[in-house]
C-alpha cells in the first residue's frame, strides 16, 4: 500500500468547495473522471457507511471515520460492493481492505488548499496520478463559478 497526495488551490470559501465536493449532483461531476457513472449513497454522517458505485452496481462499501464539515471528510474503505452485493475483499482486493481517503480543506486568504491524501495498492498509483488531477481541476472549476 502506498500513500497518494493531491492537492490544489481553490480561489472559493471552503465551505463552497465542501458542498461541490459531497453535494450528490456536483459529485457526480467531479467523479466521472473516474467512472463515467459514478454515484454515491450515503447519509454523510460520521459513522455511517457510504457506497461508492458505478451504474452497473459495483464500487466500494465505505465507513465516514471522520467528519468535521468543512474541514475534513475520512473514510475507510471496508468491502468490495459488486452486481449491488457487498462482498468481503477478494484476493483481487484484498489490498484495498482497510485504506483511507481524506479530504481536508484549509482556509487561505481568499481561498482554499484541497488536501487529497489515500492509500493506494502500487498498481493503481499510475490510475489515480493521472485521474485525481482531472478529478480537482473539475471541483476547483465548479467551486470558483459564482
Amino acid at each position: 500500500m502506498k500513500v497518494l497526495k493531491y492537492l490544489t488551490e481553490i480561489n472559493a470559501p471552503r465551505e463552497k468547495v465542501w458542498e461541490i465536493l459531497w453535494n450528490n449532483e456536483t459529485y457526480k461531476k467531479w467523479t466521472r473522471v473516474f467512472c463515467d457513472s459514478s454515484d454515491v449513497i450515503s447519509d454523510w454522517k460520521e459513522g455511517a457507511n457510504v457506497q461508492f458505485l458505478s451504474s452497473e452496481g459495483n464500487g466500494m462499501l465505505s465507513k465516514i471515520t471522520e467528519m468535521k464539515p468543512p474541514e475534513i471528510m475520512t473514510f475507510k474503505h471496508l468491502k468490495v460492493i459488486k452486481n449491488g452485493e457487498e462482498i468481503p475483499f477478494d484476493k483481487e482486493h484484498k489490498n484495498w481492505e482497510g485504506a483511507l481517503e481524506s479530504y481536508k480543506l484549509i482556509p487561505e486568504d481568499d481561498g482554499t488548499i484541497l488536501k487529497v491524501k489515500m492509500d493506494s495498492a502500487n498498481e493503481y498509483e499510475d490510475y489515480f496520478n493521472e485521474k485525481f488531477p482531472k478529478a480537482l481541476k473539475i471541483i476547483k472549476e465548479l467551486s470558483e463559478q459564482s
